[in-house]
C-alpha cells in the first residue's frame, strides 16, 4: 500500500429540510388550521479514527464528503426525515486542520474518536409552528438552516513511544526488523526507507512498545531538503528516540550527531528535548571495532553515554532494547507501557 500521510479533503454537511405550509382540508372538519410540517435534519460528516486504516490514501482520491440534505416537511404535521450522517474514517494519529487558516480543529489519537467536521442544518419550521390567536392560519414557513462546509487539511502522526533517527543508510530498518516484525525494505543505499515503518517490540508479557523506522534524515531537512521534512512529524508524538550513527563513513559521527539534533530544533524545539538513547550500529565490521573505543570516549566527553550494537547479527541488540524500555519508564507511567490495544504491528 502506499503510504500516504497528508490529504486535503471538501466537507459539506446536509441542509435542514424545509418546512411546509398546509392546511387541513378534511370534509367534515370546520376551521381545520394550519398543519404543515417541520423540515428534517441533515446530515453531519463526522471524522472517526479507526485503527483499521494506517495511511489517508483513501481521501486522496475521495476527496469530497457530502451528506444529503434533510426530507421536507409534509401536511397532516408530518415532520421531514432526518438524514443519515457520513462517516469518514481515518488512521489513528490523524490531526485536522482548517485548510484555509490552519487551524488545528481535532487531534484524533485514540481508536474510535470522533470529530464532526461539518454540522448539518437544523430543518425549517411549517406554518402549523407559527398558528396564533391574531394569525390563526399563517401562510409562510422556514427554510431550513445551510449545512456547514469548510475544506480542511488532514495530517497523519504516527503513534510510537520510541522513534528511530539517524543518517541515510546507518540500519534504522534493520534494527527495527530485528526486533519486532515489521518487515521494512533493507538497501545498501541512502533513502532505502521511502515510508515510516512501525513495529511492536515485547520484551516479556507485561512490557511492550511501539518502535516507528522513520526515512534517514540530513542537515537542511527541517527546510525541506532529502526526505525528513515532510517525516519529521512522525517523531513528534514519540517519548523517547533512539539516534543511531554509523562510525564507519569517512564523516565525523559527532558531527552527524549534532546536524541531526539540530535540524530536530529548528522542526521543533519540543522534539530536540524529547530523550535519546545513542547508539553505534554495525559492530560486526572491523571498521567499527577499531573506532569504537575512540568514539565512545568523545562521546562520554560530550556527557553522552553511548551503547554498541550490530543490528544484523543481533549482538548488543537485546542490551539496546533493555536501555530503551529504561528511558521509556522513566519518562512515562509504567502502567502506559502496555498498548496492545493499540498494536499496530505489521
Amino acid at each position: 500500500m502506499k503510504f500516504i500521510d497528508e490529504a486535503k479533503i471538501y466537507v459539506k454537511a446536509g441542509g435542514g429540510g424545509k418546512g411546509c405550509v398546509s392546511f387541513r382540508r378534511e370534509k367534515f372538519v370546520p376551521r381545520g388550521g394550519p398543519d404543515g410540517g417541520d423540515g428534517g435534519k441533515g446530515g453531519d460528516v463526522i471524522l472517526r479514527a479507526v485503527h483499521s486504516h494506517r495511511t489517508l490514501l483513501d481521501l486522496k482520491y475521495r476527496q469530497h464528503q457530502t451528506a444529503k440534505r434533510g426530507g421536507h416537511g409534509e401536511g397532516n404535521n408530518r415532520t421531514g426525515r432526518s438524514t443519515d450522517d457520513v462517516v469518514v474514517a481515518v488512521p489513528v494519529g490523524t490531526l485536522v486542520k482548517d485548510a484555509d487558516t490552519g487551524e488545528i480543529l481535532a487531534d484524533l489519537t485514540e481508536d474510535g474518536q470522533c470529530f464532526i467536521a461539518a454540522k448539518g442544518g437544523i430543518g425549517g419550521r411549517g406554518n402549523a409552528r407559527f398558528a396564533t390567536a391574531g394569525n390563526r392560519a399563517p401562510r409562510f414557513a422556514q427554510d431550513g438552516i445551510p449545512g456547514e462546509e469548510r475544506a480542511l487539511l488532514l495530517e497523519l502522526k504516527l503513534l510510537a513511544d520510541v522513534g528511530i533517527i539517524g543518517m541515510p543508510n546507518v540500519g534504522k530498518s534493520t534494527f527495527i526488523s530485528k526486533v519486532s516484525a515489521a518487515r521494512p525494505k533493507i538497501a545498501d543505499y541512502p533513502f532505502t526507507t521511502l515510508t515510516p515503518n512501525l513495529g511492536v517490540v515485547r520484551l516479556d508479557e507485561n512490557t511492550a512498545f511501539v518502535i516507528a523506522d522513520i526515512p534517514g534524515l540530513i542537515p537542511g531537512a527541517s527546510e525541506g531538503l532529502g526526505m525528513g521534512m515532510r517525516f519529521l512529524r512522525h517523531v513528534e508524538r514519540t517519548t523517547v528516540l533512539l539516534h543511531i550513527l554509523d562510525i564507519t563513513k569517512d564523516s565525523d559521527p559527532l558531527a552527524d550527531f549534532e546536524a541531526i539534533n539540530r535540524e530536530l530544533a529548528r522542526f521543533s524545539p519540543d522534539l530536540a528535548r524529547k530523550p535519546q538513547v545513542v547508539g553505534v550500529n554495525k559492530l560486526d565490521l572491523p571498521a567499527t571495532q577499531e573506532k569504537i573505543k575512540k568514539e565512545i570516549d568523545k562521546f562520554r566527553r560530550k556527557g553522552i553515554e553511548i551503547i554498541a550494537f550490530s543490528a544484523a547479527t543481533g549482538e548488543g541488540v537485546g542490551e539496546a532494547v533493555k536501555r530503551i524500555a529504561r528511558e521509556l519508564q522513566t519518562a512515562m507511567e509504567p502502567a502506559s507501557m502496555v498498548r496492545d490495544s493499540r498494536n499496530p504491528e505489521p
